[in-house]
């Protein structure tokens, strides 16, 4: 039985949900789980969490994400990328916009920023996910929602194609956010229609693409029992939480045992949510939080034993 983090290399036709699924045929356990969804015609690195691993899903997906983008300047799109129909055209030639003027408007795009989720996409809106309502042609209200951009960088010259603009972008970002909508809003505050037209995540959970493994490799890795080495254990997958080491032997036994603990008892001021760590074996112990009632105590979230 496998336990730990695995960073997946998804190819391109696949969906997150088939990844799960093929990991489980060739790994033959059912507690498998991903963090965090990649729309199919999305390359890059997925983390997948095997075994106990499961149990820190969340907090591998709240540590931030990088990708990859190209931007198309140009075309507007049904799904604001390029699967979708083209639904505004306008003629782009190669002294319409300069770097210059892309570089500025990107810079307007880093820190906290308002979006306004796609149709095709996830997001529940009363009850139904929106793409459910765009499969239907019905377009209807969506609530915008902050979304955070730590870093975003144009990464290549701008290319000019059969009237359109082409240039890609580094973007480095919180839980959240859509690039095809970044790509879409971009585009609009240059005052072109746009639309993303190839999207590679090349890093989740601080888990980087070229550390990624294909499915082909993990199945092989499996066949020759090493696949184990590969496995990040499920502290990894902690490490956005702030860490308190534990030393004494009588407090590590109410820990494991999920007992509510004062705040008054730990020197150190702790933070919304916090893991503890066993100083000897340097392994999780639980993650604990505020009392909500109670403020002078702190609650067991999640324990690992």
């Amino acid at each position: 039985m496998y336990n730990g983090i695995l960073p997946v290399y998804k190819e391109r036709g696949l969906t997150s949900h088939d990844v799960v699924f093929k990991l489980r045929k060739i790994l033959k356990t059912k507690k498998i789980g991903h963090t965090g969804t990649l729309d199919p015609e999305v390359s890059g690195v997925l983390p997948i969490c095997i075994g106990t691993a499961t149990r820190v899903s969340d907090y591998v997906m709240d540590m931030g994400k990088s990708y990859q983008a190209t931007i198309t300047l140009g075309e507007s799109t049904t799904t604001e990328d390029q699967t979708g129909e083209v639904i505004e055209k306008v003629n782009i030639s190669s002294n319409t916009i300069t770097s210059i003027e892309v570089d500025r408007v990107l810079e307007e795009f880093k820190g906290v920023i308002e979006q306004i989720p796609p149709m095709y996409s996830s997001v529940k809106v009363n009850g139904k996910k929106l793409y459910e309502y765009a499969r239907k042609g019905e377009t209807i209200e969506r609530p915008k929602r902050q979304v955070k951009i730590d870093e975003i960088e144009r990464i290549s010259d701008l290319t000019f194609i059969e009237q359109t603009c082409h240039f890609d972008i580094k973007v480095t970002c919180g839980k959240g956010t859509y690039i095809r909508t970044l790509a879409t809003d971009i585009g609009k505050a240059l005052g072109y229609p746009a639309h993303m037209s190839l999207l590679t995540r090349i890093n989740s959970g601080g888990f980087n693409i070229n550390e990624s493994l294909s499915l082909e490799k993990i199945s092989e890795l499996h066949e020759h029992e090493t696949l184990q080495h590969y496995l990040f254990p499920i502290e990894y997958g902690l490490k956005s939480l702030q860490h308190v080491v534990i030393d004494d032997d009588t407090l590590k036994y109410r820990i494991l045992n999920g007992q509510k603990l004062l705040k008054k008892d730990f020197t150190l001021s702790l933070e919304k949510q916090f893991v503890f760590i066993d100083k000897i074996s340097e392994k999780a112990l639980a993650i604990y939080e505020h009392h909500p009632d109670k403020i002078n105590e702190i609650k067991p979230k999640k324990v690992f034993n």
